[in-house]
Parts: C-alpha cells; sequence; structure tokens
C-alpha cells in the first residue's frame, strides 16, 4: 500500500468489528472510518471509536483515495458481494470468515483476488498462538513421526439461551451452517495447518439441540475425517456445551510423539511420548524462530486472542507492503474452509462419507 491510501475502512460495528479496529491500531495503520448499517449507526460508532469518517455507505468508504484496505466485518451473507466490490476497487481486504456462504462464491472471491492482485486475508488467528507455530516447526522437524490419530473439539455455550437467536442462526443471513462454519472451520484450519494435512472426506452428523430452532442451523456437529493419506481424524463441535466459553483443544498423535494444544490454556502445551510427557511453556528465549516472533512479552506475561489478532493484521498488511509472512492465511484458506463446510453439511443429508473437492465456480458450471 501506498502512503496515501495506507488508512483502514472497517465494514460492520459489531463487537469482532471492534477487535478489527484495535488491531489495526496496533499495526500502526489508521482506521479512516467504519460503514454500518445505517448512515446513523456509522457516525455514531464513529463519533464512540474516536475514527474520523462514519460513512454513510460502502460506495463512499471504496471512493476514499486514503483507504487501502477494508475490514469486512458484518453478517455472513454480505461477504462476497462486499469483499468483491472492495477488491475490484483496488483495495486489500481482511473478510471475516466464511468468505462466503457457498463454496462457488468463495472460489470466486479467491478468484478475483488472485485477478485483481490484491492480498485477502481471512481471520483463521489461532494460527498465531506462539505454541501453535512451536507444535508446528517439531511437526516439519519429525519429532512425532507419522500421524496416528487426530481428533479435538471446539466447544462453546453462548447459544444455549433459547433468546440467543440472531442474524447467526438464520440461514438467509448467516448460511446454511453454523456451528460447523463459525467455529469447526477454525478448528480444520489449525489442525490442518500444524500436522500439514489435508482433509479429503468427512462423515457427519449435526443436531439442533434448543428448542425452537428446528428450521434454523445446526447448535452441534460430530465429524468423521479422513486425511488424503488415510490418518483418521475426530471433531466434535458444540455452542451449546454449559461453561465452555470459548474451547478449541486438539490432539495430534504421531509415530514417536503427540501434542496436546488448549486454546484456553495457550501459555502451555503438553508434549508426549511412550516414556512420559510433559509440559511445555511459552518463551522468547527458546523454540522455534515463529514461536520466538510471536511472543512479544516475557515468560510468565500471559498472551491471548488479542495478541493473535494483532499478530494477524499485522502480517496481513505486511503482506499489502510486498512482504511473505509464515502462515497468513489468505483467500485459499477461506475457499477450502467453505468447502470442507459443504462437505459436512452434504454428508449430514446424505449420512454418506463426503469428498472434500475442489469447487467450480457458478459462472463455470452448467
Amino acid at each position: 500500500m501506498s502512503r496515501a491510501s495506507s488508512g483502514a475502512a472497517v465494514v460492520g460495528a459489531g463487537m469482532i468489528a471492534r477487535v478489527h479496529v484495535h488491531a489495526i491500531r496496533a499495526a500502526g495503520a489508521e482506521v479512516r472510518g467504519i460503514v454500518a448499517s445505517s448512515p446513523e449507526s456509522g457516525a455514531r460508532a464513529a463519533r464512540e471509536w474516536g475514527l474520523p469518517h462514519g460513512y454513510p455507505d460502502l460506495a463512499a468508504a471504496l471512493a476514499d483515495d486514503t483507504v487501502g484496505v477494508v475490514h469486512v466485518c458484518t453478517p455472513n451473507a454480505l461477504h462476497a458481494a462486499q469483499a468483491e466490490a472492495a477488491l475490484r476497487a483496488g483495495k486489500h481486504v481482511v473478510c471475516e470468515k466464511p468468505l462466503a456462504t457457498s463454496a462457488a462464491d468463495a472460489a470466486r472471491l479467491a478468484a478475483v483476488a488472485e485477478e485483481t492482485g490484491r492480498v485477502l486475508a481471512v481471520p483463521f488467528v489461532y494460527r498465531y498462538h506462539p505454541l501453535v507455530r512451536e507444535i508446528r516447526a517439531r511437526a516439519q522437524a519429525g519429532e512425532f513421526g507419522a500421524w496416528q490419530l487426530l481428533h479435538g473439539s471446539y466447544l462453546q455455550d453462548w447459544m444455549l439461551d433459547p433468546g440467543a437467536a440472531s442474524w447467526r442462526t438464520d440461514p438467509a443471513s448467516g448460511g446454511p451452517s453454523r456451528a460447523f462454519a463459525d467455529i469447526g472451520s477454525h478448528w480444520c484450519d489449525l489442525v490442518e495447518w500444524v500436522a500439514g494435512v489435508r482433509f479429503a472426506e468427512v462423515s457427519a452428523r449435526l443436531a439442533t439441540t434448543v428448542e425452537g430452532r428446528a428450521a434454523d442451523t445446526e447448535d452441534a456437529a460430530a465429524v468423521l475425517l479422513r486425511t488424503d493419506d488415510g490418518v483418521l481424524g475426530t471433531l466434535t463441535v458444540s455452542q451449546v456445551s454449559a461453561g465452555r466459553k470459548n474451547r478449541l483443544w486438539f490432539e495430534l498423535d504421531g509415530a514417536r510423539g503427540s501434542a496436546v494444544f488448549d486454546q484456553e490454556q495457550p501459555e502451555t502445551v503438553w508434549l508426549g511420548t511412550a516414556e512420559g510427557a510433559r509440559i511445555l511453556a511459552r518463551d522468547p528465549g527458546q523454540g522455534s524462530a515463529e514461536q520466538r516472533r510471536l511472543s512479544t512479552l516475557p515468560a510468565g506475561h500471559p498472551q491471548g486472542y488479542a495478541d493473535c489478532f494483532r499478530a494477524f493484521v499485522a502480517d496481513a498488511y505486511a503482506a499489502m507492503a510486498g512482504g511473505k509472512p509464515e502462515g497468513l492465511p489468505e483467500a485459499e484458506d477461506g475457499a477450502r474452509a467453505a468447502r470442507l463446510a459443504e462437505a459436512v453439511l452434504g454428508s449430514a443429508r446424505t449420512l454418506a462419507w463426503t469428498s472434500v473437492r475442489k469447487s467450480v465456480r457458478k459462472d463455470e458450471s452448467a
């Protein structure tokens, strides 16, 4: 991005938009303004968040030459059209996942990013926990041996309340999947990236457990997975597990060793061998280069989700400036998440193993 167009515009004014604003500022960039659901809401959010502009609509933000990157933080059904408009206006984009509510639209959006030569980054931010990077480096070095089993869960409880319905529970706004597309996609992205695997097929069952949501999207999912080289995986996803606030947990079991990571306890990981187990703590003075790069605080001074988000945005902006940061999730990662979600939905309908196929763009399908 040039200095004249290095500012950011945020589209959306909810919780995650506020997280983006903080991360943009931490990366040293300026938030030029915000687009909300109405001009009045945008003006109010701009005042509350100390932003120069409350743009009346997306077109006004895209017309601002001082804006070089657009952060899309709106309901899921709006992502593809808004991100495409920004890319075609010559802006880089950070788009909340899912990129689109269908795999075909996500693939088309990835193609637009390639066509325009713009960065399209997707906030799979759990990649940015320093100890996640440490596990990945050890896996790449062969410390764990050939994978035997990949398993885990992502559990929340915020949808336990029958009154928790929002745009997220409406397929027209949130898309045909909720629990898996929202959080199961995070788990799959993280495990594939850390373990260096690709899930080739899935067998899934979905459940809507809260009375009154029978016609809405799923509250929970149980998924069997198989990698392209035959390793089995299991994943439990829930947004109705009482007391679980944001517990992304995985265990990677190899022929020589295992590794466990818990997102709610990100300062340590469990490492196991046949001789026993030990706890490894985050330490900027030890471990892999990426673990040390992302350890911005001394050992014993906890880092967490906000640090991950800031590191992700900083890397996205570095890529926009021509850099090639390690592990930045981009358009193809978002398109892959959409393919996985579509395979899970397909398997739940047919009750059969379903391949995670390369999607065909709508304009290529007959």
